[in-house]
């Protein structure tokens, strides 16, 4: 399977950079709707989904597992 986001890269270990990589595309999903503009709101508001769902609850269980192991 193909990751977009790598949740074992050392430059998303740091909490403020996940919320960051998180927050810049649900931002824009908002300006985007603010300008009336739903297909590319869909599409940051997508990208800000999935990011969340990598960066916080995929990089959490990969964090407990790997602690469980070692």
């Amino acid at each position: 399977m193909i990751k977009l986001i790598d949740v074992h890269h050392p430059w998303f270990k740091p909490l403020w950079r996940r919320i960051l990589v998180v927050i810049l595309p649900l931002g824009w999903a908002l300006f985007e709707l603010s300008r009336e503009d739903e297909m590319w709101a869909l599409l940051f508001g997508a990208i800000g989904i999935y990011a969340a769902y990598m960066l916080f609850w995929v990089f959490r269980m990969e964090h407990e597992n790997s602690e469980s192991e070692g």
